[in-house]
């Protein structure tokens, strides 16, 4: 599990997965959340803009991404 540290109080799902280089564009970020490819904390997210807070876990294919607080 790859940490990621923000320094505000969320980021949005689809800045997250292209900060951690998961995708290559925004585009990318929507198609895979678009077609449920994402989970968050488990459940299968369908909303890009969805905030992220520290402690919430992303997966995206075989990595998982814990956010933290810098």
């Amino acid at each position: 599990m790859e940490t990621i540290a923000i320094r505000t109080e969320f980021i949005k799902l689809e800045a997250l997965l292209k900060y951690a280089a998961l995708v290559g564009s925004g585009g990318e970020a929507k198609i895979a959340v678009s077609e449920g490819l994402v989970s968050v904390n488990g459940e299968v997210c369908t909303m890009r803009g969805k905030k992220l807070r520290p402690g919430d876990e992303v997966t995206f294919g075989r990595a998982t991404l814990k956010v933290v607080q810098a």
